[in-house]
């Protein structure tokens, strides 16, 4: 196929589908999809903060993109969504949950592996895991009918790496009650990339290319403590701006990137070549 320049990166007439798309990523790979082209469907599990990821979206994104509410762990909605609009070009599984990191880290304080909830386990893997398994499922088998698609699954710099539960800690506290990332997460977003090398294999001659983008940290508003101390593990010594995985969404989800299937692309301002 000879080489068309940034007419590769070209989306237009194309149709993706992101889950998650409400979340803080979500907006900015529809954003992305968008900005190349593509008709974008978001999907998220609650309508309200879909509608309102929509709105905030630019007005140019807005023009190209549809809601539609859809539970990834369940397979009934996702064919439900999948019938409505018949034909999805671009698969992006972006849908997790991810703890949030507060001021004091409480919101991670149950996160220790001593005493980590299986209801909580659970829940990581049915969204982040099973999900992505549900959705391939439907949506790259419909791609392998028409012997075309293109599947993106957003993992972390914490599918290559461990998390540095340094970054976590709470001053005054015993060590059996320091707040860490939960082990689940490094298993959902490590599964991804085993999930990402096994189809793109199984659909390589069924013109499915299936690859990962690993990100790391995005600046949203942490608290100062957290973001100093992740920045002094990255050589870039900043975390990422929301906007700088666009281009890399684009590449890999077009024809820019049509030699390149079961790759993990990690963008992490250095962080994991330490």
């Amino acid at each position: 196929m000879p080489a068309n320049g940034l007419k590769d990166f070209d989306l237009s007439g194309k149709c993706a589908l992101v889950t998650g798309a409400a979340g803080l990523l979500g907006k900015e790979h529809v954003a992305a999809l968008a900005e190349a082209g593509a008709h974008v469907v978001m999907t998220d599990l609650h309508e309200e903060s879909l509608r309102a990821a929509y709105e905030s979206l630019p007005e140019f994104a807005r023009a190209l993109a549809s809601v539609a509410v859809m539970d990834v762990t369940k397979a009934e909605s996702i064919a439900q969504t999948a019938a409505r609009f018949e034909r999805i070009d671009i698969l992006v599984n972006n849908a997790a949950i991810d703890p949030k990191v507060t001021n004091d880290n409480r919101s991670l304080e149950l996160s220790r592996l001593e005493h980590y909830p299986e209801d909580h386990w659970r829940l990581h893997l049915d969204v982040g895991v099973t999900g992505a398994f549900l959705c391939i499922r439907e949506f790259g088998t419909r791609m392998a009918a028409r012997n075309s698609g293109v599947i993106l699954n957003i993992a972390s710099d914490l599918s290559v790496i461990a998390p540095d539960q340094r970054l976590y800690r709470v001053e005054g506290r015993e060590e059996h009650e320091q707040p860490v990332k939960p082990i689940a997460y490094s298993a959902v977003k490590t599964a991804l990339l085993g999930i990402t090398r096994y189809c793109a294999a199984y659909w390589a001659k069924a013109g499915i290319r299936v690859n990962a983008l690993s990100p790391g940290g995005v600046f949203n508003d942490h608290n100062e403590i957290f973001t100093t101390r992740l920045s002094a593990l990255i050589p870039m010594g900043r975390m990422a701006h929301l906007s700088e995985y666009r281009s890399a969404v684009q590449f890999l989800c077009s024809d820019a990137s049509s030699y390149m299937t079961g790759q993990n692309i990690v963008i992490d301002g250095g962080r994991s070549i330490l």
